[in-house]
């Protein structure tokens, strides 16, 4: 979706909801989020504010655009992952597959990151998107165990996984020592060591059907 609006000298200017996204970054990480408005961010691409909410339903919604589609990317990688690989396994290949980043991203991911950590204002409009996350996971473990989603297995996965992402996040933005997938992977090894498939109660080779 891109629209188009007459710039300087009746030049058209064109813009899209990435160009918004990025512009919006900038003022974020310039101003700070409560103090930016959506009308500067609309004035700084060239376009009006109804057109900014054509493309966000809020000043929110733009940092959790990303976030949304890992949420998709984790859910199509665990649906893909075989079978002998263990649950903790399949949940932590996908979560460092759906957070490798190149260089030239980093900066982008850290005001992101930083943001949704730091501002209050923005924990409700996260929730949602931390529960589609988590549920994710405990889905993929329902699966696996033949249970429900809804079960103590499966939430404790969900909840201890997306909890555990969540400190490496905060912890790569605050130290910057390493890779954010170095974090996430530590955090990760240290949780799988709890929940094998044993402990989920995930069938062996024998008793699958």
């Amino acid at each position: 979706m891109t629209e188009t609006r007459p710039g300087p000298r009746g030049r058209p200017r064109r813009t899209s909801n990435r160009n918004l996204e990025l512009i919006a970054l900038r003022l974020f990480a310039e101003q700070g989020f409560e103090e930016t408005t959506v009308d500067q961010i609309a004035s700084a691409a060239g376009v009006s504010p109804r057109t900014f909410f054509r493309y966000f339903e809020s000043k929110a919604a733009v940092l959790l655009n990303e976030f949304d589609q890992e949420v998709g990317t984790i859910r199509a990688l665990l649906a893909e992952s075989p079978d002998e690989l263990s649950v903790m396994d399949s949940v932590r290949r996908a979560v460092l597959t759906a957070n490798t980043y190149s260089a030239e991203d980093v900066p982008e991911l850290r005001v992101r990151v930083g943001l949704l950590g730091s501002v209050p204002e923005l924990a409700a409009s996260a929730a949602v998107h931390y529960d589609a996350w988590e549920r994710a996971i405990s889905e993929f473990v329902a699966q696996r165990t033949g249970g429900s989603p809804d079960s103590l297995a499966a939430l404790a996965v969900g909840r201890a996984t997306l909890a555990v992402c969540r400190a490496a996040y905060d912890r790569w933005v605050t130290e910057a020592e390493a890779d954010l997938i170095v974090y996430l992977d530590a955090a990760l090894s240290a949780l799988r060591a709890g929940f094998d498939d044993a402990t989920l109660g995930v069938p062996g080779p024998l008793t699958k059907n």
